[in-house]
């Protein structure tokens, strides 16, 4: 096996792994029913913390990250996206223990397209017939499910929106993925940590008062960035197109978790919502695969983040 091709095959073992991981977030969420939404987020955050900084300070990446984080506009940056990725989080929680986890799908599955029209709309970039055709497909699945559901999908779209604000925000920052998520975790520590201490002074808090859960939210940390990293290391090797097929694995996993281990109901409007944005995105990647439309390997990992993170 050549050089190039071990790489890719690498490439595709730790984006495949990251995907899957996040495709199977709705079991962990799952396991911590009974805690509220927002103190699993405010446990994540506070656990990324603690996870990323030893984990920065093992590989002794600190003098890489610190000037990057020092650039001008980083930080004030980063604090926007970070304000974007904790309400993805927060409402992903909130779905999965509320037994939304197939609505929860159904925003990663138009996210791609999502982002296709944030990138034309804020960076200008060139919009072709069949992404048309594929982001007017996808809203004639959602308009599905409104109309027979009489309900908007506020969860998917919600999800599908958060993070592609998140992703076009981050492509603007020049920092790698451990360092970008270090500083995001951090902006929001305060926060966390304020809530945290609330519950516990209110006699509220879940941690601390069963193994169970005390175990499952400290694990939090090492959750939410061991994917990310291996995501970082996959793109690192791959081509963006190559990333974009991969990526549908996700939110595949958390559909059949969805249907056929929660028995959540997929109704006829289901049905055809899904397949309309299925055929939108299979439109959508033949043409990023098309001849002369295939992007060149990804030479920095911050360029591909927007495929990412729960």
């Amino acid at each position: 096996m050549t050089d190039g091709r071990r790489r890719a095959s690498a490439g595709v073992a730790y984006a495949a792994a990251a995907y899957l991981t996040w495709g199977t977030f709705p079991l962990y969420f799952r396991s911590l029913q009974g805690v509220p939404a927002l103190e699993i987020l405010s446990h994540r955050i506070l656990w990324s913390v603690v996870f990323v900084a030893a984990l920065v300070t093992a590989l002794r990446r600190w003098p890489e990250v610190l000037p990057r984080l020092r650039s001008p506009g980083t930080v004030p940056r980063l604090a926007v996206s970070a304000a974007f990725i904790s309400m993805n989080w927060l409402v992903y929680i909130w779905a999965v223990n509320s037994g939304r986890v197939l609505e929860a799908s159904l925003g990663y599955f138009i996210n791609p397209l999502v982002t296709v029209a944030l990138g034309v709309v804020f960076l200008r970039d060139p919009f072709t017939r069949r992404q048309l055709l594929a982001v007017l497909l996808a809203a004639a699945g959602v308009g599905v499910l409104v109309f027979r559901a009489h309900v908007v999908p506020w969860v998917a779209l919600a999800l599908a929106l958060t993070f592609g604000l998140y992703g076009l925000v981050r492509k603007r920052v020049r920092v790698d993925a451990m360092g970008g998520l270090l500083a995001e975790v951090l902006v929001l520590a305060p926060l966390a940590l304020a809530w945290v201490a609330w519950l516990h002074r209110t006699g509220a808090a879940h941690f601390g008062t069963g193994a169970r859960h005390t175990a499952l939210l400290a694990l939090s940390g090492a959750v939410t960035a061991v994917p990310l990293i291996w995501f970082a290391l996959g793109v690192q090797r791959l081509r963006l197109s190559t990333v974009g097929l991969l990526q549908y694995l996700n939110p595949t996993v958390q559909f059949a978790i969805a249907v056929f281990l929660f028995g959540e109901h997929f109704t006829v409007g289901h049905a055809i919502a899904f397949g309309c944005i299925w055929v939108s995105l299979a439109i959508y990647t033949w043409d990023a695969l098309r001849p002369g439309r295939a992007a060149p390997p990804v030479r920095d990992a911050e360029g591909a983040r927007a495929g990412g993170t729960h």
